[in-house]
């Protein structure tokens, strides 16, 4: 047989441009992803997964992954396995506890061990790699709904879109909660398009995928039913048998792949077999005997409880809530999402639905976002937008759509013709530069409808604008004034003291010096004595204290700040 001839053509400039374009995006994101994240404090929850995910490492035992599970813990803790004179406090109390993951944390970073800054630093990087393979990810999956033209766009959003950077940045689980869930559903659209067969090496990489997202975030079991809602729903080639027998095939591959994932899950829980460990008292019973993860199950009764009642009282638009509010995650989409994508969402949405020719792919998009909303809604766990991030990439998944061939030449208002791959170059550039605007602060995001940044504290606080990273721009800031200390309301679990700072502190949350204080302020509220204070935008709002009790800083509440560190620590200059 002859040989078979090698395809020796060059790619098209139009793929070279698409390789270098990406080439750049990458770079760019990656020095703005490392310089910002150099200059952020440890934020309020980092020490806890930091902690949690070394000991994992270490110790092979789980039992902190209570609310978290172990893998992204795991991956931002790697990196410190080159630091092998790490300490950890296995000898504290705080080890036996059930969620002494708290006074672990605390011990670990502060107290047993003395270079936060390397240990912080390292920790965080792999968190920047699950961003770039989120966009990645993006990339291949746009490309496969929308074409070669719509991977670039895709690429783009996810890269720099400020509260996916915001969060691609920190040693959290957030990110990676949000790329394996992306992950998982993009992949089970990629099963669901054989419809007259099993096609078992896809069925296999989905159901990795699924166990990837449960094991990165609890909160990725609100996929489950969202994607179950969507394998019975006549999106994909049609079956020659029917529709209903379609939709039971992929439901039977949805359901056989969550009972793989959970061998993966367990896997990822180290094969963890020990007794219950239920709090409620229906399930405590369950308690005498023994099974696989018992972690994995008292995780996921204790988020059960928590959307429930929430874990503190839930602030919104200068309005407190014990049981949350409806509006909060939609008010946060609206002030926290740049103001380009505000109107190409919608304006996508109208495009890629109205045509025949796009509207399945659109819906498969549309409805996980839609639906994944819709479940935040209803959780008492008001603490921060990034609890929604998960729906956020299937938007921006859809706005690369408007590259689309099928979206090409489309007229706007009737009569203007607009062409989809510029207006979708035109988006990603806007995006673009409101990073490289708000670059360093990526948390503190407001877009200008909502006052921006500056006035971001008073739609809404915690890890949405104050989430403790900008201690060391205080640091700075007071060198810079020539301020030789302040009073320290402070908000965040790092500790002030191991930066030098010279400060007395004032009510505050996340360490006790200042939690203390709520009751016993040590200055006048009614009429603050001079000073310099700096009060971060979390603390100022009281959140420990009832609505009528909320009078130790309204004195403060009531006035401009003098200065701003950051946007979340708020100076006052009280002569």
């Amino acid at each position: 047989m002859a040989p078979t001839r090698l395809d020796t053509r060059r790619p098209g400039r139009a793929a070279v441009a698409r390789v270098w374009l990406a080439t750049a995006a990458l770079l760019l994101f990656f020095f703005l992803a490392i310089d910002s994240l150099a200059g952020d404090s440890p934020t309020m929850d980092e020490q806890n997964h930091i902690a949690r995910g070394l000991a994992f490492l270490r110790t092979g035992d789980p039992r902190l992954s209570l609310e978290h599970p172990p893998l992204v813990n795991a991956l931002s803790a790697l990196p410190l396995l080159t630091m092998p004179e790490l300490r950890l406090p296995t000898d504290h109390a705080s080890w036996e506890r059930r969620e002494g993951w708290y006074e672990f944390a605390d011990l670990f970073l502060w107290q047993y061990n003395h270079d936060v800054d390397r240990i912080v630093f390292l920790a965080r990087l792999p968190v920047v790699l699950l961003l770039i393979g989120l966009a990645l990810t993006g990339y291949r999956y746009a490309r496969a709904l929308w074409g070669a033209s719509a991977g670039l766009p895709a690429l783009g959003l996810l890269l720099f879109e400020p509260n996916l950077l915001a969060h691609g940045r920190y040693a959290t689980t957030d990110l990676g909660g949000t790329l394996f869930t992306f992950l998982a559903t993009a992949l089970l659209w990629r099963l669901w398009q054989a419809p007259g067969r099993w096609n078992w090496r896809r069925w296999a990489w989905a159901a990795l995928a699924v166990g990837l997202a449960i094991g990165s975030k609890m909160t990725a079991l609100g996929f489950v039913p969202i994607w179950g809602v969507l394998a019975l729903l006549p999106l994909y080639p049609a079956a020659e048998r029917g529709q209903a027998r379609a939709a039971g095939r992929r439901l039977a591959q949805l359901a056989t792949a969550g009972l793989a994932a959970l061998v993966v899950l367990w896997a990822i829980y180290g094969f963890q077999w020990g007794p219950f460990q239920f709090i409620s008292p229906v399930l405590q019973p369950l308690n005498s005997v023994a099974g696989p993860m018992p972690t994995f199950w008292a995780g996921v009764e204790q988020i059960a409880r928590l959307g429930g009642s929430g874990r503190s009282q839930s602030f919104l638009l200068g309005r407190f809530s014990d049981s949350g509010f409806v509006a909060y995650f939609p008010v946060a989409f609206a002030v926290k999402t740049p103001l380009v994508l505000l109107a190409a969402i919608p304006l996508a949405a109208v495009w890629l639905l109205g045509d025949g020719r796009t509207r399945r792919r659109a819906l498969f998009l549309l409805l996980p976002a839609l639906l994944y909303f819709a479940i935040t809604m209803v959780s008492a766990l008001n603490i921060g937008y990034r609890h929604a991030l998960p729906a956020l990439p299937h938007l921006l998944a859809l706005v690369a759509g408007l590259a689309a061939p099928e979206a090409a030449g489309r007229r706007l208002f009737g009569s203007v013709a607009l062409g989809g791959r510029r207006l979708a170059a035109a988006v990603v550039a806007v995006v673009i530069a409101v990073a490289l605007w708000i670059h360093p602060h990526y948390l503190s995001y407001f877009n200008l409808a909502a006052g921006g940044p500056a006035n971001g504290y008073r739609v809404l606080i915690d890890s949405n604008v104050d989430w403790g990273q900008d201690l060391l721009r205080l640091r700075d800031w007071m060198a810079a004034t020539g301020t030789p200390s302040v009073r320290l309301g402070w908000f965040g679990t790092a500790d002030p003291g191991y930066y030098g700072l010279a400060y007395e502190p004032l009510p505050g949350i996340g360490r006790d010096a200042f939690f203390r204080l709520w009751w016993a302020p040590p200055f006048n509220p009614e009429q603050p004595e001079p000073g310099v204070y700096a009060i971060s935008a979390t603390s100022l709002w009281e959140t420990p204290l009832r609505p009528e009790e909320k009078r130790v800083y309204a004195w403060f509440r009531a006035r401009e700040p003098s200065a701003r560190v950051g946007y979340s620590i708020l100076i006052y200059d009280v002569p």
